[in-house]
């Protein structure tokens, strides 16, 4: 009696903290029905993949074990076919070309991308999919987006279908392209094929921080349902003119939409981790069928979410410029005098210039509202490698008073939460801490501790905070000083505050509202503020 006592405890506890069927707000997609109408899964393994120097060698060991009658689902914003993914002969052009070649059914999803020369990935992702492509598999440029959005989920799907089960599967998935300048961690001296930021702050080879999770288990099926919708929406993949049938012309994608895996297929238990898959699509015109009037489940995860916390709210995100998706952290803060709050964001934004300008006005809003409503209880940082070279933070990570974590491919603003495709998990642990290992394991990357090092006791979270405000006051006050001495342990640093004149903030709002942050809800949604 005890453990089903148990059993029913714990499942209380996840309905709290997780969204259920009517929650997620969209009911036309199957993804809950076909789990027997429950909105998460139990018994899942999960792995928290920290930087992409773990991330790829995992990911190759598992598409290079592929057979013959195997199944890999891609989707990504950008693929580079030459990227290494371990070393030479590791590229990943060649590693789905030489998987789809022994017999592997490759099927790929990749943003068709705006015209290159705005920093979108048109050429490399044409380049990726005829490679693939030509070898039997099939990738194909998807477009079918809000105007000006993109598809921005970053999966990896892999059925073992030549098994007597689907107890082998697993899927990755998180903040990481298959794609140069992510191939990077500790010390954090950047991938040795980089991607070029705009500010020229970060070098010829920027650091890149990231986060990828490893999911095993009965949640793949909902992973892996999220492509399968995708996959066979009838909507056309591009609108039709003469230079987008060139492209997909030059990719060499197959005239008829190929076959999927089998549905049905469902892992068994293996693990104590409870997994949400949650997503983001737009309200389109030509709309999506798993999604009439868009879905914003990822945006009610983390209202219910920062709504619940009491202790502390840990984020690291790749901009960090919309009010509408901190109000509900604000109001948390307000609400708990108790509760703080840690940030972690790259020092400068990309792209630079004006729309630069406009993402430092999200920002300086977004600052100073968690200010007023936290005071010194909300902290915000940036990180640097030994170098002084800034490390261009990428992840998208929430953990929340060790109890619920996020990881995806979206980032804490109204684009990721209304506008663009996204995916992410949320994820509980039934008998363990991973949420709590997750934070002091990026906490110990940060402050440059070894796993095996002793110190500080960071499992707990004031002590957590007070070794993070620290390491950065050593390390700004060692750049302040003319970097004399040795230089301190650690990458923290405080994040300075950003400053915008109040002559240029009407124009940067404009900027900021119509090209950065746009709001993909159906009209009846956005008037109300509702998502």
């Amino acid at each position: 009696m005890a453990d089903a006592d148990d059993v029913h405890h714990e499942r209380d506890r996840f309905a709290s903290w997780f969204l259920d069927a009517a929650e997620r707000g969209n009911p036309t997609t199957q993804i809950d029905r076909e789990n027997g109408g429950r909105a998460w899964t139990d018994g899942n393994d999960v792995t928290v993949l920290i930087d992409g120097d773990s991330y790829f060698p995992e990911v190759l060991r598992e598409l290079r074990c592929t057979e013959s009658g195997d199944w890999i689902y891609l989707t990504d914003l950008q693929g580079d076919g030459d990227e290494q993914l371990d070393g030479p002969g590791s590229e990943v052009g060649r590693v789905l070309a030489d998987a789809a070649r022994r017999g592997v059914t490759v099927r790929g999803l990749l943003w068709r991308s705006h015209p290159a020369g705005h920093g979108a990935a048109e050429v490399t992702n044409v380049l990726l999919s005829r490679t693939v492509n030509e070898a039997g598999g099939e990738v194909v440029l998807d477009h079918r987006v809000h105007r000006a959005g993109s598809h921005h989920q970053k999966v990896v799907v892999i059925h073992r279908a030549s098994r007597d089960t689907a107890d082998n599967d697993v899927a990755f998935l998180g903040g990481i392209d298959l794609a140069h300048g992510r191939h990077d961690g500790p010390p954090h001296h950047g991938d040795p094929q980089p991607l070029h930021l705009s500010d020229a702050r970060y070098g010829d080879r920027p650091p890149w921080h990231d986060v990828q999770i490893r999911v095993e288990a009965p949640a793949v099926r909902q992973i892996s349902w999220t492509f399968r919708e995708r996959w066979l929406d009838p909507n056309p993949l591009d609108r039709p003119t003469p230079a987008r049938a060139i492209r997909h012309a030059l990719s060499r994608k197959p005239p008829e939409r190929g076959t999927l895996a089998d549905p049905g297929r469902s892992p068994s238990p293996r693990g104590t981790h409870a997994v949400q898959v949650l997503r983001t699509y737009p309200a389109r015109r030509a709309a999506y069928p798993f999604a009439r009037e868009g879905e914003r489940s990822i945006a009610r995860a983390y209202m219910k979410a920062f709504a619940n916390a009491r202790d502390f709210v840990y984020v690291e995100d790749q901009y960090l410029w919309s009010l509408d998706a901190t109000d509900a952290l604000c109001a948390a803060l307000r609400a708990q005098p108790q509760l703080h709050c840690v940030i972690m964001i790259p020092r400068y934004p990309d792209p630079s210039g004006v729309l630069g300008a406009a993402s430092r006005f999200g920002r300086w809003r977004v600052e100073r509202a968690l200010t007023r409503a936290g005071g010194d209880r909300v902290a915000i940082y940036d990180l640097e490698n030994d170098n002084g070279i800034p490390i261009y933070v990428h992840a998208k990570v929430c953990i929340v008073d060790d109890t619920w974590m996020t990881v995806g491919s979206d980032n804490l603003n109204r684009r990721s939460w209304t506008h663009d495709s996204e995916i992410c998990c949320a994820v509980m642990d039934g008998a363990g801490d991973l949420p709590r290992d997750a934070r002091v394991r990026l906490a110990r990357e940060h402050l440059d501790l070894a796993e095996d090092s002793g110190g500080r006791d960071l499992d707990n979270v004031e002590t957590w905070f007070t070794a993070l405000r620290e390491s950065a006051r050593g390390l700004d006050d060692w750049h302040t000083g003319g970097r004399r001495g040795p230089r301190p342990t650690g990458r923290v640093r405080a994040h300075p505050r950003d400053r915008i004149a109040a002559v240029f903030r009407p124009l940067l709002h404009l900027l900021h509202a119509r090209l950065l942050d746009p709001d993909g809800r159906p009209r009846r949604l956005r008037h109300r503020g509702r998502y």
